[in-house]
């Protein structure tokens, strides 16, 4: 299993790199639609569509994300899809949270199927239009969500449950405890005060994110990072929420070694539209 997963990463790593890395973003931005494809297929099959239909979903996930970059969507703010992508999110998650795994499986399957299509096409849009700003931007974005995420697997391992004896989500996620949680919210704030410091130092190009934030001063700048990295957190909650109402571990075996698209890209879904959001707060 290691090793298949070891394959796998350097395989995504050796194909993803030098596209996002290139002058244009015109290569990520199509791999990207590829994965984010893969993933709206993923969603059907979790939520009972047929093959057919799966297929469909694939497909009508792209033609979306297509229709949004030749309509000239990834170059421009829009303030009001953020803010509606964000709110239901924070609206849409809570609720489901809430509900629990059997009340996700009596939601009408063709409304749970839109609502995967249009948020991962809005994720997607998220990411395309952090990517055309600056590499330095997305990157720092993927970066509070993948640094939440190792912390809290270690602070996880060695600390959950001995300080605080209860699950984050034991009914959904029965492995997260809220000292993984805390431990990767401190894993954020290293990483972004590492990053600005070496940004400044390097005079990176393009502006990060934490910079951006940080630019509101700290109160406000911290409490956005907590609220991104409580998100990130959302997303995989929410994921495993479907994967358990569905009956199953992955997504799907796309990945060998890793599961599934969505298995990898869960905690990034709200973390995108939700800092693109943050992003267009006015300056002080």
């Amino acid at each position: 299993m290691l090793k298949q997963r070891i394959v796998t990463a350097l395989a995504l790593l050796a194909v993803l790199l030098p596209a996002l890395f290139a002058e244009t973003p015109q290569a990520f931005l199509i791999l990207s639609i590829i994965l984010i494809a893969a993933g709206a297929w993923e969603w059907a099959n979790m939520n009972g569509l047929n093959r057919f239909q799966a297929l469909f979903s694939g497909l009508a996930c792209a033609a979306l994300c297509a229709f949004a970059w030749w309509a000239g969507w990834t170059l421009q703010a829009t303030t009001w899809l953020w803010s509606l992508a964000g709110s239901v999110w924070v609206g849409l998650t809570a609720w489901m949270l809430l509900r629990g795994v059997q009340g996700w499986s009596l939601w009408p399957r063709n409304l749970r199927w839109v609502f995967g299509v249009i948020l991962l096409s809005i994720a997607w849009l998220a990411m395309a239009q952090a990517r055309t700003t600056s590499v330095q931007l997305l990157l720092s974005i993927f970066c509070v969500v993948w640094a939440a995420d190792v912390f809290a697997y270690f602070f996880g391992r060695a600390f959950g449950g001995k300080i605080i004896h209860r699950k984050l989500a034991p009914s959904v996620s029965p492995g997260k405890s809220w000292e993984g949680a805390i431990g990767g919210l401190l894993g954020v704030f290293a990483v972004a005060f590492v990053w600005m410091h070496l940004e400044q130092t390097y005079q990176w190009q393009g502006v990060s994110f934490f910079s951006q934030m940080m630019s509101h001063g700290y109160f406000l700048g911290a409490l956005s990072l907590t609220f991104l990295t409580a998100m990130s957190v959302v997303g995989d909650l929410v994921e495993s929420l479907v994967k358990r109402s569905a009956g199953v571990k992955d997504s799907s075996k796309l990945l060998p070694g890793h599961g599934g698209v969505l298995d990898r890209l869960d905690a990034l879904l709200p973390a995108l539209p939700i800092a693109m959001m943050l992003l267009q707060w006015p300056k002080v």
